[in-house]
């Protein structure tokens, strides 16, 4: 059972983002700008649906790059769990939080007011947390060399969008994202 959330998990994290952005398309707002800062963006899609199949094959016992798992442990397994579940919970918190400012990627030209308010009170980059989240859960659920190398290179990638994202945020809104800056962690 552990196994089947793990890889349930990454689609129902999907199906969040996918459907917040359908439902704002229905009220006028164009969520989707992924690719339009940097096209290096377009390298991550063959890699996300590669780590896909990682965690389902190993899920429903199909063909699995990555070797042996590094470790057994239910324990692991059951933090793992709680980790995905926090993912999903937490994502489905700060969706609901950006409420109509919810953009994939910079949207540079119509860019919707600050929110710093539900979770992002918090943290300013909820969504790169609860993607964390589900990683490190899903790297203790299936623990090899392609979710170890996943959670890492995801990590890294990660932090070089909110860098990106901070600059135009910067940018965009002066002095009162440097102060909502100064009140709020990054990450956690």
């Amino acid at each position: 059972m552990q196994r089947y959330f793990g890889a349930l998990t990454m689609f129902l994290l999907i199906a969040m983002v996918l459907t917040r952005i359908a439902m704002l398309k229905t009220r006028g707002v164009s969520a989707m700008h992924f690719g339009q800062t940097d096209k290096s963006d377009f390298l991550l899609p063959p890699f996300v649906l590669f780590y896909f199949y990682t965690v389902s094959a190993h899920a429903f016992g199909l063909p699995t790059p990555g070797g042996s798992a590094f470790f057994s442990l239910v324990v692991a397994g059951w933090a793992g769990v709680v980790l995905c579940t926090a993912g999903l919970l937490l994502m489905a918190w700060s969706l609901l939080s950006f409420g109509r400012s919810f953009r994939v990627g910079i949207d540079a030209e119509h860019p919707d007011k600050l929110i710093t308010t539900g979770i992002f009170a918090i943290t300013r980059n909820p969504i790169y947390v609860a993607f964390g989240l589900v990683l490190l859960g899903q790297f203790l659920l299936f623990p090899n060399w392609v979710t170890l190398i996943f959670l890492v290179c995801g990590a890294v990638v990660i932090h070089r969008q909110v860098l990106r994202e901070e600059r135009f945020l910067r940018r965009h809104y002066g002095p009162a994202y440097v102060d909502y800056t100064d009140r709020v962690r990054r990450y956690l």
